[in-house]
C-alpha cells in the first residue's frame, strides 16, 4: 500500500525526523488559505501515487496568494502518469545548501534492508541509478542488529564531506531505519533530504510503501488509505482476500498459488502472450472465490481470453468448476475461457463441467497455448 507525501511525513514526525511542515488543499482557493497562513514564498506539490511528479509539472513554487491560487489549480487540473491529481500539499519553501537522495528498500538477492545514499538527488535519481550507478552508495543491514550508529555515520560521510553534518544526516537516517522496519514497510524514500543555507538538515520530501500482509498489525497506517485510484476490481480483490495485481496484457489468469501463478505468467510470455493481471485465489476450496475472481477479470476492458490454470492440492477441482458455473450463471462472459485444472478432484470436476458442454485439460502448456491463440483471435 502506498501513501502520500502529507501521510508519509506525517509518519517521520511521529519517529523524529525533521520535515517541512505544510498543509493539504482539493481547491485552489484553500490553498491559497494555507499558503498565508504559512508564509511566502511556498512551495504546492501535488498528491498522488506517482513518481515524476516535478517533471510533470506537479510541483510548483509561488511568491504570493494569488501564484498560489494559480498554481494549485493548475496542479489539481493535472493527470500525473494517468492518475488525476486530487489534491495538493503547501509547503514552506526552504533555502537549500544541498540534496541528498535517501532510500531504504529490501534487497530480495541479500535478503537485507538495503540503504541507499546519493549526493545526486532530487529529480534526476532515476536517471543516476541508471547512467551512474556508481554515485549511489549502497549499505545492506543486518536486519539481527538493525543499522547501527556507526554505520549510519560511515554512509553518510561518503556523500557529506562535512563531518559534523555528516553525523546530524546519519542520526535522521537511523531515524528512517526505525520507520522502515518498526512499520513494516518496504520502501522508505526521503528525495530530498536537504541541508538549508541555515545548517538544518530537513526532509524535504516523505515517500512509504507498506506491506499489505502486515496492516493488520498497524490499524493507523491501514487508515491512510486512499483507494480512489483503484480499479473496482483491485478494491474488491482486497476486500475478498485475493491476491491481485493489474498488469499491461490481454490475457486474464486466475491461478491457485503464487508460485504457480508466476510460472503461468512466464509461460505465457514464452508463448507470446501477454498477461493482464496476477490473480491468485489461494487454497481455499470456497465456489465464491472463483465467482469473485472472474468479476475482477471480466472488469478489465482490455482482456480477450481468460485462463483458469487450478493445481489442485488442497483446493478441490470440484469446487472450481462449482465455482465457475455459478459465475456463468451470474454474468455475461465474453471472452473464451481455457481451463486446465489437475489434482485433486478433478475427474468429478471434469463431469461437472461436461454437463454445461465445457472441458478441462490437465497439461498447463497446452492450456497455454490455446488462451494465447484466442487471445490473438485464432480458434483452432
Amino acid at each position: 500500500m502506498n501513501i502520500h507525501e502529507y501521510q508519509a511525513k506525517e509518519v517521520f514526525a511521529r519517529f523524529g525526523i525533521p520535515i517541512s511542515p505544510g498543509q493539504v488543499a482539493t481547491t485552489p482557493d484553500e490553498a491559497r488559505a494555507h499558503a498565508e497562513r504559512i508564509g511566502f514564498p511556498v512551495v504546492v506539490k501535488a498528491q498522488v501515487h506517482s513518481g515524476g511528479r516535478g517533471k510533470a509539472g506537479g510541483v510548483k513554487l509561488a511568491h504570493g496568494p494569488q501564484e498560489a491560487y494559480d498554481k494549485a489549480r493548475d496542479i489539481l487540473a493535472l493527470h500525473v502518469k494517468g492518475l488525476p491529481v486530487r489534491q495538493v500539499l503547501v509547503t514552506g519553501a526552504v533555502d537549500i545548501a544541498s540534496e541528498t537522495y535517501v532510500g531504504i528498500l529490501l534487497d530480495r538477492a541479500s535478503k537485507r534492508p538495503l540503504i541507499m545514499v546519493s549526493a545526486a538527488g532530487g529529480v534526476d535519481i532515476e536517471e543516476t541509478a541508471k547512467t551512474s550507478p556508481e554515485k549511489i552508495v549502497r549499505c545492506a543491514v543486518d536486519p539481527r542488529t538493525g543499522l547501527l550508529p556507526y554505520q549510519a555515520r560511515a554512509l553518510m560521510q561518503r556523500v557529506q564531506p562535512d563531518a559534523a553534518l555528516a553525523a546530524r544526516m546519519a542520526q535522521l537516517v537511523e531515524k528512517l531505519y526505525r520507520v522502515w522496519w518498526e512499520c513494516d514497510a518496504s520502501l522508505c524514500e526521503i528525495n530530498p533530504l536537504v541541508v538549508t543555507q541555515a545548517g538544518e538538515v530537513i526532509a524535504l520530501d516523505a515517500k512509504m510503501s507498506l506491506d499489505d500482509n502486515a496492516l493488520d498489525r498497524h490499524p493507523e497506517l491501514e487508515a491512510y488509505r486512499d483507494d480512489r485510484d483503484e480499479s473496482a476490481g483491485s478494491v474488491l480483490a482486497r476486500e475478498k482476500g485475493l491476491s491481485y495485481v493489474k498488469l499491461d496484457g490481454d490475457i486474464g489468469c486466475i491461478i491457485n498459488g503464487a508460485g504457480l501463478a508466476m510460472a503461468t505468467l512466464d509461460l505465457v510470455k514464452h508463448y507470446g502472450g501477454e498477461p493482464a493481471n496476477f490473480l491468485d485465489i489461494g487454497g481455499s476450496s470456497n465456489p465464491e472465490k472463483m465467482v469473485t475472481a472472474l468479476t475482477v477479470i471480466t472488469g478489465d476492458a482490455n482482456v480477450r481470453a481468460i485462463l483458469v490454470n487450478i493445481f489442485g492440492g488442497i483446493t478441490r477441482c470440484d469446487d472450481v468448476a462449482r465455482g465457475l458455473l455459478q459465475a456463468l450463471d451470474r454474468m455475461t462472459i465474453a471472452a473464451p475461457i481455457v481451463i486446465r485444472l489437475t489434482g485433486t478432484n478433478e475427474t468429478e470436476a471434469r463431469a461437472i463441467l461436461a454437463e454445461r458442454g465445457l472441458s478441462a485439460t490437465t497439461a498447463m502448456d497446452e492450456a497455454v497455448r490455446a488462451v494465447v491463440a484466442r487471445a490473438k483471435g485464432v480458434t483452432a
